[in-house]
């Protein structure tokens, strides 16, 4: 049952940085005909593609949900490695990272954090979708906290250490309820994950359909760095955001007091729709696993430059690039918004 006598953090819960430990990564496979048109078959190739990758080192296992016994039979075809596990619970799209809670630690006992959904503000409502945070969350028999604010975990990077990188325009978007300020959100991100300073970004890329997450254009790589990304040219259609971006964070500070460290990914620049109309691609949407990081790439010069890129991050981990090009027809995002790390306890 939720707890609504006492928030995460005054009960001592921290959110867990996400290049510590994992006990699991949980991901669903994509299965919706309806929801993915022509590119379904490309999206579960690529799927494989990013499962593959993640297991091909030992690492943490998987934990793939799948909504029925026919769909479950299509994915253990797909993926009969004994460290995946299927789990069936009800869910319309992939984005786990926004349907899922955010788990959250005190000493060796998990929580789960977890907000109202809307559908990226009433755009895509499927069915399972609002209801699967509080299913995992009871299926895991984790402590459960609720929040009657629409937020997704996208739009939040937390580094552990009390920062919140996130943006005005999906926080503040009206589409996610009225009313909304950025005390009110800052003061449910204080009680429910202890942040103590946020760094409020303007916008997020063109073409995504989430309102502009976070984990597009800032990711924390370690304390006190950030990830972002620089143009490919002046006529990146996102130029004038990740200028705006860059500009930002190197004024920033973190939660404690540092003066953030940058490190720049290339963008793959124009990735069109088929309408020509720019989509949300970015190769900053990875995957940190256990020992490898799984970064997006759509196919064009900048796949390798960015691998190098992210590979400079974490050295300690073996960094790969997988095909991601289908998956992002799919939304906002490829990698890091298909799945949730589920952190391991501290020995």
């Amino acid at each position: 049952m939720p707890n609504r006598q006492a928030t995460p953090a005054a009960l001592g819960f921290r959110p867990v940085a996400e290049w510590e430990q994992n006990a699991a990564c949980w991901t669903a496979w994509p299965y919706d005909a309806d929801g993915w048109g022509g590119f379904l078959e490309a999206a579960q190739r690529e799927f494989v593609g990013f499962c593959e990758a993640l297991l091909q080192e030992p690492g943490e296992p998987l934990r793939i949900l799948t909504p029925d016994e026919e769909t479950e039979r299509t994915a253990r075809r797909a993926l009969p490695d004994a460290r995946v596990r299927f789990e069936r619970l009800a869910y319309g799209d992939i984005w786990l990272r926004d349907t899922t809670p955010i788990f959250v630690r005190k000493d060796s006992q998990l929580g789960a954090v977890r907000f109202a959904f809307n559908g990226w503000g009433g755009k895509y409502n499927y069915p399972g979708d609002a209801e699967l945070g509080e299913a995992l969350a009871r299926h895991l028999e984790l402590p459960d906290f609720a929040f009657s604010a629409v937020l997704e975990g996208g739009a939040l990077e937390l580094d552990g250490q009390g920062t919140c990188l996130t943006t005005e325009s999906c926080l503040l978007n009206p589409n996610r309820g009225p009313g909304l300020t950025r005390a009110r959100l800052e003061q449910t991100l204080r009680t429910a994950f202890g942040v103590r300073t946020f760094i409020w970004l303007q916008a997020g890329l063109a073409g995504d359909h989430t309102d502009g997450h976070i984990d597009n254009i800032a990711r924390f790589v370690a304390p006190g760095v950030v990830m972002h990304t620089r143009p490919s040219s002046s006529e990146d259609p996102n130029a004038s955001t990740y200028q705006a971006i860059e500009a930002a964070l190197a004024s920033a500070t973190d939660g404690a007091g540092r003066r953030l460290r940058l490190l720049a990914v290339p963008s793959p620049g124009l990735v069109p729709d088929a309408n020509g109309q720019p989509l949300a691609a970015s190769h900053l949407n990875f995957y940190v696993g256990n020992a490898v990081v799984v970064v997006p790439g759509f196919g064009g010069d900048s796949d390798e430059p960015a691998r190098r890129a992210v590979a400079a991050a974490f050295p300690e981990r073996h960094v790969v690039v997988r095909s991601a090009r289908a998956i992002l027809e799919g939304g906002g995002g490829t990698f890091h918004c298909m799945t949730r790390q589920e952190p391991r306890s501290p020995a």
